[in-house]
């Protein structure tokens, strides 16, 4: 049986961002939920043996003291002059409550031209007018406009979380109502948890693609894909179809398990896009998977198929 290796051991939920000062920068969840951690590399393979640098710790007590997951890093060129900023889902405990942590979304921001600094400001929560469980934001700009896609739990819908989208109008704060894009219903959906979580956006062939993960955190974890025309109003939900199957998902043959989670980079030569997500090596998970700290972050390039759209195949070294 073929084993997969891993890019880096043990960082969920990864994000790779390629900037125009030519390197890629990386940050994912670490398995003590802690901290933000960031390292930075020219291609995509020297980010395993790049150095790290802790950027935030979270303080010891207050409403965001622990559980920092799913850290995304992005640069807003029109804001300041231009800035980094870090999206991040954190709670004040590990307190359950109606069987979901508590967790808001949070933002921090850099002016500094190279990111990897101790020098981030924490902006504060990111209010999406709903106080309930939230967690994965990511933004993306399309048409001049700045979007802000994350996963939130509606107390009158069943499930841990939906996706929702807003128009924001600075990168910490959103200017529209949210709207719901999309939310668990196919089986593959809601194996453990009923669960729509992890937003990644692609935009290729006229089209908008936003890829998210879908039922429990073990090997059933999966990514499902929304799709909606360039053209269309990204704000109303049928503007949005949804697979009916998971694009991608765990590969027994790689003994690669629970594969989502993903962000989208793009290669070194700028022709490829690069699908990054997490998994593990093993199924038998002793204790409930969150706290199991072997999720290793693996890179795929996708393919595209006659029609225009993404070909992600499965978990391999094979295109």
């Amino acid at each position: 049986m073929t084993i997969l290796t891993p890019l880096i051991e043990q960082r969920a939920d990864p994000f790779i961002y390629k900037h125009s000062d030519g390197y890629y920068y990386f940050t994912a969840s670490v398995p003590e939920y802690d901290r933000l951690e960031l390292r930075r590399a020219k291609t995509i393979n020297e980010l395993a043996t790049a150095e790290t640098y802790d950027i935030w710790h979270k303080p010891d007590k207050g409403p965001y003291s622990d559980l920092v997951w799913a850290p995304e890093i992005h640069y807003n060129s029109s804001d300041k002059g231009g800035a980094w900023y870090i999206y991040v889902a954190i709670a004040p405990s590990r307190e359950i409550k109606n069987n979901l942590f508590q967790h808001r979304m949070y933002v921090l921001r850099c002016t500094e031209t190279n990111p990897l600094t101790n020098n981030w400001e924490f902006l504060g929560q990111l209010d999406t007018g709903i106080d309930t469980f939230c967690l994965d934001a990511t933004t993306f700009t399309h048409k001049d406009q700045l979007y802000y896609l994350w996963a939130q739990k509606e107390n009158h819908i069943k499930g841990n979380s939906n996706l929702y989208i807003a128009k924001m109008n600075s990168p910490d704060k959103i200017c529209s109502k949210p709207k719901l894009i999309s939310k668990p219903e196919f089986d593959w959906e809601t194996i453990g948890f009923w669960v729509n979580e992890g937003p990644a956006v692609l935009k290729r062939n006229r089209k908008i693609f936003v890829t998210y993960s879908a039922s429990a955190t073990d090997e059933n974890y999966c990514m499902g894909l929304l799709t909606a025309d360039e053209n269309a109003d990204l704000l109303d939900p049928n503007s949005w179809s949804k697979s009916k199957d998971p694009v991608f998902s765990s590969c027994f043959e790689h003994n690669v398990y629970g594969a989502g989670h993903n962000s989208f980079t793009k290669s070194e030569d700028g022709n490829s896009d690069i699908l990054v997500y997490h998994a593990r090596t093993y199924t038998e998970i002793v204790g409930d998977p969150l706290w199991d700290p072997n999720r290793h972050t693996y890179v795929k390039k996708i393919c595209w198929d006659d029609n225009g759209l993404p070909i992600f195949g499965k978990p391999s070294l094979q295109e």
